[in-house]
């Protein structure tokens, strides 16, 4: 039986982007905590997707393109429904507007070294900012109850973490510029 679990998890975590977006702009907390669950789901997917790929020996070229971009398709626009929405804003707004330009110089980065046939690896550390953006992410995107969920703290945890994650987006984009700059 050839299972395409790991591939379906792709255009699922794509497919149910539409659903995040509704979900955000329900007038309720309970719009919050959908898109919050949405957006963790998608999250989940996105790990899940690649063990899945590794250990049922499923890893495509189809799959190598799509999951990176559904992740950063996900993650742009949480980003920007946040910011539009007011919960990333004031200086917190630049590390929103320096993750999204991190994946925009990524995927660019990636597509011009597969067109000479070379691909770029993540690294390590490129998978823990991942994790900690998307913590950061389903953190704020729980709005007020996810707030007053972690005891008031929320907010904070999530813009800390979202800094974080901004600070390896730069590190992580520099390092894999130097990495394709080797082969121009």
């Amino acid at each position: 039986m050839n299972s395409k679990i790991p591939i379906s998890l792709t255009y699922f975590r794509i497919i149910i982007i539409p659903f995040f977006i509704f979900a955000y702009f329900l007038p309720t907390p309970k719009g919050e905590w959908i898109s919050c669950f949405i957006f963790v789901v998608a999250a989940f997917t996105d790990y899940l997707d690649g063990k899945l790929a590794r250990s049922m020996n499923q890893e495509s070229k189809l799959g190598m393109l799509l999951d990176p971009v559904a992740d950063k398709i996900i993650v742009t626009v949480a980003l920007l429904l946040m910011i539009h929405d007011g919960k990333i804003d004031g200086f917190h707004f630049y590390a929103a507007v320096i993750i999204i330009a991190r994946e925009v110089l990524v995927s660019g980065l990636r597509e011009y070294l597969a067109k000479i046939q070379i691909s770029l690896p993540v690294t390590q550390l490129s998978k823990l900012k991942t994790f900690i953006q998307m913590f950061s992410i389903s953190v704020l995107l729980s709005g007020e109850p996810g707030n007053l969920f972690l005891l008031g703290y929320g907010t904070i945890i999530g813009i800390i973490s979202l800094w974080i994650s901004t600070i390896i987006s730069v590190q992580t984009g520099y390092v894999y510029t130097l990495k394709c700059l080797k082969h121009t």
